[in-house]
């Protein structure tokens, strides 16, 4: 490697007495897309933080190395002298672009700022490139965007503005940190190939941050994998991919669901370094005598004909119109089965859940539980039924209160419905669901804020399991976690269905994971059903164009 367009030297950096990033090297080439991947807390967005002098000045520092671009070491750079570089030199597109793009300000004037910035365009030339830019990122529409707000378009929308706005200025280098991680599978892979086709018009070079090596193979040229603060492996993407040398690596690529063969068991990170994981897997022989067995008996709940309409005004004169968020679903659900439920980003499936929770009564149709009809419950019969049925959400941070301790969560549900005599009792209950989820005991008396994502969403199915529930709906209840702590969860959720005999509603975008948990699976598109058999059977053989579209954009590697 002669000239090195970023060239990182023996890094180091510490938050308070704390190292964090150990002795790192590494350089990113002209014209180059690098993918950077490992688990959370691994190093990669501190490290890359870094780069552009993101890091917050009075909890961390840069111990030792340096950060060569341009023949500036941007270790040494002021905020002063940052400002010609970011945004201009050097941009970066973050995971969240909910939380990145100013809600009082519109998309159009968003990306725009950065023009009047960073170039001596007129205010009315750089509303021309704007609406360019958001050509160039294939949003549609483009006069409408500009002038809407970021809560009035999709999430992949959100994420090709903030590409918009990262390539304004023309970078040399884009700094892509985790941008698809919450996205549809679609959406992901019109992300990765929209990002893919403008490196290559601009030849710009691109770090990409991911925690999905299978991802990283279908855009980066060379790949180097973090796991606690240190690079353990890089290299061309094919080597990486095909001759992985470290434990750690190799674990990556493991934990993901096979869309080949079922393991019984997913292999966590740590299973595979301790070489403690089993590969033993379940045969389509053992499927079929298991859905024999299951679908033998009356179904736990039925859905009929189920709608969900709702009204919107765009004026006060204007007249009010309809959309029908779920049209005309059904289909039984079995005690004991895991019911998959995909599609992408406003297909129905979460409103479809809420109606059968009753969260969110449905318009019309009929939903029978044990074969009774809970459509028209009263609000006594539907808290008592909420024992029976409950839900695990996409984010557990937001659905437990920071100000009480985690004990005190759990217990609280167990309290209104009865559960046990005693506070004594319970909390010897909770002590011990904590534990089966793969919780200590500690863990009662701390608060939500003081775990990980994935300790967080163990603490929201503790909470959902004490309540002893017979049907749970899992609402894109590992899409944000990393691909070692979701096999994790979902081991867990497994092996607590094979302890209670729990019944679940599974709903994802990913179809890897959904096809690995389900029994059956029920493909949505625009609120009607567009598939529903055996999970094996669609994705062997899709029937509809729309299941295929799903099917193909799944990331399969090299």
């Amino acid at each position: 490697m002669k000239n090195p367009l970023l060239n990182i030297e023996n890094l180091s950096i510490s938050f308070g007495n704390k190292e964090v990033i150990h002795h790192i090297s590494y350089s990113l080439e002209r014209n180059e897309i690098l993918g950077i991947v490992g688990e959370s807390g691994s190093g990669k967005s501190v490290s890359s933080l870094a780069i552009l002098g993101l890091l917050p000045n009075k909890l961390s520092s840069i111990t030792s190395g340096s950060i060569l671009y341009d023949n500036k070491d941007l270790t040494q750079l002021s905020n002063k002298g940052f400002r010609g570089i970011r945004g201009k030199k050097i941009a970066m597109v973050f995971q969240e672009p909910m939380s990145s793009l100013n809600p009082s300000m519109t998309c159009g004037n968003q990306v725009q700022e950065i023009l009047l910035q960073h170039t001596n365009l007129s205010k009315s030339n750089a509303k021309e490139e704007t609406l360019a830019l958001f050509e160039k990122v294939k949003l549609p529409n483009p006069s409408r965007i500009f002038g809407a707000y970021p809560h009035e378009i999709s999430g992949g929308q959100k994420q090709r503005v903030m590409i918009a706005m990262s390539i304004a200025c023309k970078p040399d280098i884009l700094i892509a940190d985790e941008p698809t991680t919450a996205l549809d599978v679609t959406v992901q892979k019109d992300i990765i190939h929209l990002l893919y086709t403008l490196q290559k018009e601009t030849r710009m070079s691109i770090i990409f941050i991911t925690h999905d090596l299978t991802l990283i193979s279908e855009i980066a040229d060379r790949v180097l994998v973090m796991y606690r603060g240190e690079i353990v492996e890089q290299g061309k993407v094919e080597t990486i991919f095909k001759k992985p040398k470290h434990n750690y690596t190799k674990a990556l690529l493991n934990s993901r669901p096979s869309l080949d063969t079922r393991l019984k068991k997913l292999p966590s990170i740590q299973d595979y370094l301790n070489d403690n994981f089993s590969k033993e897997i379940i045969t389509s022989e053992e499927r079929q005598i298991k859905h024999k067995t299951l679908y033998s008996k009356p179904p736990l709940l039925e859905v009929i004909n189920i709608e969900k309409e709702y009204f919107s005004k765009s004026g006060w004169f204007s007249k009010t119109s309809a959309f029908k968020a779920v049209d005309q679903v059904s289909f039984k659900l079995y005690e004991g089965e895991t019911l998959g439920l995909v599609g992408e980003s406003g297909c129905g499936k979460s409103t479809l859940g809420n109606a059968i929770l009753q969260l969110d009564k449905a318009t019309a149709g009929t939903i029978l539980y044990r074969g009774e009809d809970i459509t028209h419950l009263s609000n006594a019969a539907i808290r008592t039924l909420r024992k029976e049925m409950q839900i695990i959400f996409q984010d557990p941070f937001s659905s437990l209160n920071p100000r009480i301790p985690v004990g005190n969560a759990i217990i609280e549900p167990m309290k209104v419905h009865g559960i046990y005599n005693s506070y004594t009792e319970r909390k010897a209950k909770v002590l011990a669901i904590l534990n089966r989820v793969g919780l200590s005991e500690n863990v009662f008396n701390r608060y939500p804020h003081e775990f990980s994502g994935g300790q967080r969403q163990r603490i929201g199915i503790a909470r959902t399991i004490a309540l002893q529930p017979k049907l749970i709906v899992c609402d894109e209840s590992v899409s944000a976690l990393d691909i070692s702590v979701q096999a994790q969860v979902l081991n867990l959720l497994n092996e607590l269905k094979e302890d209670f005999g729990f019944t679940y509603i599974f709903i994802s975008h990913d179809l890897a994971v959904v096809k690995y948990m389900s029994d059956q699976l029920l493909v949505m598109n625009n609120g009607k059903i567009e598939e529903l058999a055996d999970a094996d059977a669609i994705y062997n053989n899709p029937q509809k164009a729309y299941t295929k579209k799903l099917i193909h954009a799944i990331p399969k590697g090299l």
